[in-house]
């Protein structure tokens, strides 16, 4: 009886094991920033966090997807003082930004049209799974 107890254990373990998320080795940071906030002091620190872990860890060696949703989806949006620094870093490679299908519809129902996004931005359908997704392939979450 102790023995099968024992063997469940191990077989459990290394089912478990296997389902989690483990990172890819092949040397590059993923990053995922998760930016839900309208707060200019934190979409400010976003961008600087994902400058400062490019710096550290070399432009080739690392990628940055900065999520926006809910109210942090103003970051992203055309008229935002970010504006042009987030069209900046959107053209690297490794910088990718992604808004909020969601939120965008919620905005437009409530203003009438979709927001203006800075260019370079893509749409996802819902920012928070963007998010899960991501951190299922291993990426490292970030929310300033």
């Amino acid at each position: 009886m102790k023995y099968m107890h024992f063997l469940v254990l191990i077989v459990s373990a290394l089912f478990l094991n296997a389902c989690a998320t483990t990172p890819i080795s092949d040397g590059i940071h993923r990053v995922v920033i998760q930016v839900s906030s309208d707060d200019p002091r934190t979409q400010t620190m976003a961008l600087n966090n994902a400058i400062n872990i490019q710096k550290e860890f070399g432009a080739n060696n690392v990628n940055i997807e900065l999520v926006a949703y809910g109210p942090g989806l103003s970051l992203l949006q055309a008229e935002s003082k970010q504006a042009r620094r987030v069209k900046s870093l959107a053209a690297y490679d490794n910088f990718t930004f992604h808004a909020c299908n969601h939120t965008m519809s919620m905005i437009k129902r409530r203003q009438g049209k979709m927001p203006r996004m800075v260019e370079g931005i893509n749409v996802v359908p819902n920012g928070v799974a963007k998010v899960v997704e991501l951190q299922e392939k291993g990426y490292s979450y970030i929310r300033p």
